[in-house]
């Protein structure tokens, strides 16, 4: 049966008509949440999170491979009092441009701690993960990370290779669908404040990019490889969340989070480094959500903020996905409120859906 809870008022579409892409793809890009270059797999002995370590659960770091032979850097959580029996487990990855030291990370520990095997992941190019040239993103790449770390985590000897469920973060929403559509051994998924990254890429912010646009910047795309190819080197955006002011609100939260210290990290390409130019090339064309209703007759849970700016990519979703399904509204909660609000995630219906699912 599919659900919808919001206690909400409908959203406002005059709010939506102040985010709309004035400019063509490659400028709504610009716009979203952005690592600078790093070394991989430069694991930290240190705490390093953007948020405190718990005492109730054992962490550690560990890496495994993707498909394409990527190096993927991951911190594992385990509860401390996990018993004999072999666990639930879920892989966690967003929000896009994020590194595991925030949002999920926040969601991993979290859920470790009621009780669920969990592992957050560097997306390939991104963090401390593999991959040249730096800072790339792909909607089948980072599809694949997905996949990837499910083998990773259902081989481990602590979990139920049978009980394995998703959490992906805003743009990594999409991805996380994208992936549970095409991996059937994912029994249950959650999207939280979920972008559609090839949808916003390629059509602008609520679908405002016009066909000339869409042109225009593929145009650009295209000859910027002619400089990338000439130079041996990508060349990169301007850096992400940095405020010059008169920004939507959005963009004010989005820097509210990553450059301050309330969720900063140095290798989150949001956290005022920048993804390459030619990026979006490879999201114009793929519309990640097409197979969506493929997920069914596994269950999915969309979770999006009542004033959050990309709620319609949850909406939408909602609408194609199939039984069964549920959208979650949450009551005056923006869509960065969801990357780390321990008062507003509503952390226990998670739970509580795993449960169910993964039982």
């Amino acid at each position: 049966m599919s659900k919808q809870i919001d206690t909400a008022e409908t959203f406002n579409p005059t709010r939506r008509s102040l985010m709309k892409a004035t400019g063509a793809a490659v400028a709504a890009m610009s716009m979203l949440p952005a690592a600078a270059a790093t070394p991989v797999l430069a694991q930290a002995a240190a705490w390093d999170k953007t948020f405190p370590e718990s005492d109730k659960v054992d962490h550690q770091t560990v890496s495994f491979r993707n498909r394409y032979g990527i190096t993927l850097a991951g911190d594992l959580y385990l509860p401390k009092d996990r018993g004999s029996e072999p666990l639930a487990a879920l892989v966690v990855s967003g929000p896009f441009g994020a590194v595991k030291e925030q949002s999920s990370g926040l969601y991993a520990q979290t859920m470790a701690e009621r009780g669920f095997a969990t592992l957050a992941f560097d997306p390939s190019y991104t963090g401390e993960s593999g991959g040249e040239p730096r800072n790339i993103a792909s909607p089948d790449i980072n599809t694949e990370d997905f996949s990837a770390a499910v083998d990773f985590i259902g081989l481990r000897p602590e979990i139920d290779r049978e009980r394995i469920g998703v959490i992906g973060i805003c743009g990594f929403g999409g991805m996380a669908l994208n992936a549970v559509a095409g991996d059937k051994r994912v029994k249950a998924v959650v999207a939280s404040t979920m972008y559609d990254m090839t949808r916003v890429m390629s059509k602008g912010y609520n679908d405002s990019v016009t066909p000339e646009q869409r042109a225009q910047t593929l145009e650009k795309l295209s000859r910027q490889r002619w400089a990338d190819a000439e130079n041996g080197s990508p060349a990169y955006q301007p850096p992400y969340n940095e405020l010059k002011g008169g920004e939507a609100q959005f963009l004010v939260d989005y820097h509210d989070y990553y450059m301050t210290p309330r969720g900063y990290h140095k290798r989150a390409v949001n956290s005022g480094n920048a993804w390459s130019q030619t990026t979006p090339l490879s999201f114009m064309n793929m519309p990640i959500l097409t197979y969506i209703a493929e997920i069914s007759p596994r269950p999915v849970l969309f979770i999006h903020g009542e004033k959050a700016h990309s709620r319609y990519f949850s909406e939408t979703a909602f609408a194609a996905a199939a039984e069964p399904k549920e959208l979650m509204i949450i009551p005056g909660a923006s869509h960065v409120d969801l990357y780390d609000r321990m008062d507003i995630i509503p952390f226990d219906r998670i739970a509580a859906f795993f449960g169910q699912h993964l039982a």
